[in-house]
């Protein structure tokens, strides 16, 4: 498939994704808007198929990050420079069938304490699509394996418990994955992770003794508690209204998140009571946010442009105050 296709293919169903939501959006009447010094600092190649879609940062605040459709890992440095450590090979004869969006690509990525990058990659195809893993020095390897049928897209470590949890999108299900790789199990099926037409659950985050997630399609912000035996609760809705929901981080005070809406182009703080307020859109130089990361007070956001077809880009800004 070409870029071209691709981006045509992901914007008809981002744009259809956006009108099959119900929810009412979110409110926009808050008058302080708690990000200043805001600055796109990286921009990327839309015609070479690169789409961020999902970051972990290092300790000095560099970015490591997944291009969507050009199946890539790339580090991006504090003051913008890109390189690509790793290119994910491509199925067989150059294509591939991913459910929904029809083309290879990148999603989820997690860092570990030694080091360690940990990256999802769907394919449409049993012989690539899964959890990969990528040490220092070292080529990236396939160490689990996940339905060819479904779309591993969230990716969420908890260290402490030894566990990988891993939303699909398409199959409204979350799997977990031992640290050291292995059989996926399904955690949780829940329906308020299922899809209703688009995409289901999506980003993923450990906090407070739960699983966090987003269901794009149903716009919401669920937790889910993780009980002894590293067994599912029932998800609790703590955010609803938020169309087009994808990526999210806590901003480090409680259960406050900033939430990146893909389809409004907006990113928007979520209270712990669930009323949520527009902290940053368009005007700010979002095109089409996919994921938010935080750095003491630095709040970085991933723009892949997969609507508006212009503009994928690093932003930076910093936030002030986390109440």
């Amino acid at each position: 498939m070409s870029q071209r296709t691709l981006m045509t293919t992901l914007s008809a169903v981002l744009v259809a994704a956006a009108a099959l939501t119900a929810a009412a959006p979110a409110d926009a009447t808050g008058s302080g808007r708690q990000l200043t010094d805001v600055r796109i600092t990286g921009h990327f190649d839309v015609n070479a198929g690169q789409m961020p879609e999902n970051v972990a940062l290092l300790p000095d605040g560099t970015a490591y990050v997944t291009f969507a459709g050009a199946r890539q890992i790339v580090r991006v440095t504090p003051g913008g420079a890109t390189r690509v450590l790793a290119t994910l090979p491509a199925p067989a004869g150059g294509g591939g069938n991913t459910p929904v969006l029809g083309f290879p690509l990148t999603t989820g990525i997690v860092r570990s304490a030694d080091g360690t990058v940990y990256v999802l990659y769907a394919t449409g195809t049993s012989d690539l699509t899964g959890l990969w893993r990528m040490r220092p020095g070292q080529q990236p390897q396939r160490i689990a394996a996940l339905p060819a049928n479904g779309l591993p897209n969230g990716l969420a470590l908890d260290e402490r418990g030894k566990q990988f949890y891993i939303t699909d999108s398409v199959l409204g299900t979350v799997w977990t994955v031992p640290t050291g790789g292995g059989t996926p199990t399904a955690w949780s099926t829940a329906p308020e992770l299922a899809s209703t037409g688009f995409l289901g659950v999506n980003g993923a985050k450990v906090h407070d003794g739960a699983l966090w997630v987003s269901n794009l399609d149903q716009g919401t912000l669920l937790r889910i508690p993780v009980l002894p035996g590293n067994r599912a609760g029932a998800p609790q809705t703590r955010a609803s209204g938020l169309v087009g929901i994808d990526d999210f981080a806590f901003t480090g005070h409680g259960n406050q998140v900033l939430a990146a809406l893909n389809g409004p182009n907006e990113v928007v703080r979520v209270r712990p009571d669930g009323t949520s307020t527009t902290v940053l859109d368009a005007a700010g130089g979002l095109q089409g946010p996919t994921s938010i990361a935080l750095h003491h007070d630095r709040v970085y956001v991933l723009s892949a442009a997969y609507t508006t077809k212009t503009d994928p880009n690093l932003l930076r800004a910093r936030l002030n105050g986390r109440r």
